[in-house]
């Protein structure tokens, strides 16, 4: 049986790496403002999220997490992430936020995250809805907690806990019903703008709704992730992490190689990829339209669904399936992503 398990798995991920080793655009500069660089993401994507600002605070001024615990809660263990206190069957309980503080200040000493003083003025959204059955609120308050010890001003830290919501993206109008729990494509339909809430805290407050009625008159691309990967990944397609293509949404207004446009970095969750649900995610969220009507760069960066990794719903690495250094500046999806916001800001 594990025979064919092996021989299976190599079929679909050889088949998947021909289909991908088309030519694809290379991501473009746009000369970003690189003091308006913010990331969210739901699920496991909002575990990324922390992890990309924690690790990288002094160039990401802000983060918003849907649904995910706090920085490094699973401690390299699968267990921990999956069935234990980090989600499905965690009550907050058994996580230690001062232990997750304490191995935060360690990797900072060691030059493995940024400095946590950068923290002190992050603007940081967290979201956990009242029927969300896969990531209970318990574990998603100790995400709070982890953030209190760090940001200066109450003020800067946005809560929202009280929305009859499941586990998923939430919106105004797409497309499952508001209390669905990891029905694909996890995008829950709760008459609330959450990509414009995310952003709107982010960034100050000031935003333009986009309302119902937004053009988008910007541009949907398609760009190489190939570029950004390690060694390994290029040659060896089983041990791929990430999809060979993203997406980018740029808005009519940053298409200028030195737009001086804000880049928000929006990470989809486990199940949502192109492989999982198609456009749905970068199409459907809201953040485009966000985007559109406030000169915000809007990229999105594809995970890919690996057996080989123990991966098959591509969630982006919050415990280990990559490396060890995971949850740093060395793990390899943090080092690809923060390339791809580098390149951005050229």
């Amino acid at each position: 049986m594990m025979a064919w398990r092996e021989a299976a798995i190599s079929v679909l991920v050889v088949l998947v790496y021909a289909v991908q080793t088309g030519a694809w655009d290379a991501l473009d500069n746009y000369g970003a403002d690189p003091t308006k660089v913010s990331v969210s993401g739901v699920s496991s994507g909002a575990n990324m999220a922390v992890q990309l600002h924690v690790a990288y605070s002094s160039s990401i001024m802000g983060v918003g997490a849907v649904a995910g615990g706090p920085y490094y809660c699973a401690q390299g263990s699968s267990n921990k992430a999956f069935y234990g206190e980090c989600s499905t069957i965690g009550n907050g309980n058994n996580i230690d936020v001062q232990d997750l503080i304490d191995d935060t200040d360690a990797y900072a000493a060691n030059g493995k995250v940024d400095a946590t003083s950068n923290m002190a003025s992050a603007r940081v959204y967290i979201f956990s809805g009242t029927e969300d059955t896969i990531v209970p609120t318990a574990v998603v308050k100790k995400l709070k907690n982890y953030y209190d010890h760090y940001v200066n001003s109450a003020s800067d830290i946005m809560t929202k806990y009280d929305l009859p919501a499941g586990h998923g993206f939430i919106t105004t109008d797409y497309t499952n019903a508001c209390d669905n729990n990891f029905a694909s494509p996890n995008i829950n339909d709760c008459n609330y703008n959450m990509a414009f809430e995310i952003l709107n805290h982010i960034y100050g407050g000031n935003l333009v709704d986009p309302g119902s009625g937004t053009t988008l008159n910007g541009e949907l691309l398609w760009f190489d992730q190939k570029p950004f990967f390690p060694y390994l990944w290029k040659i060896n397609p089983f041990y791929m992490g990430m999809a060979y293509t993203g997406r980018i949404y740029v808005p009519s207004g940053c298409s200028s190689s030195n737009s001086g446009c804000k880049l928000h970095v929006a990470l989809h969750g486990c199940g949502q990829s192109t492989y999982s649900v198609n456009d749905q995610y970068y199409m459907h969220t809201g953040y485009n339209e966000v985007g559109e009507l406030n000169n915000i760069i809007i990229l999105y960066p594809q995970g890919f669904p690996n057996a080989w990794y123990s991966n098959p719903l591509g969630c982006w690495d919050w415990w280990g399936y990559t490396n060890s250094q995971y949850a740093t500046n060395e793990g390899r999806e943090m080092v690809i992503i923060k390339q791809m916001i580098d390149r951005i800001l050229e």
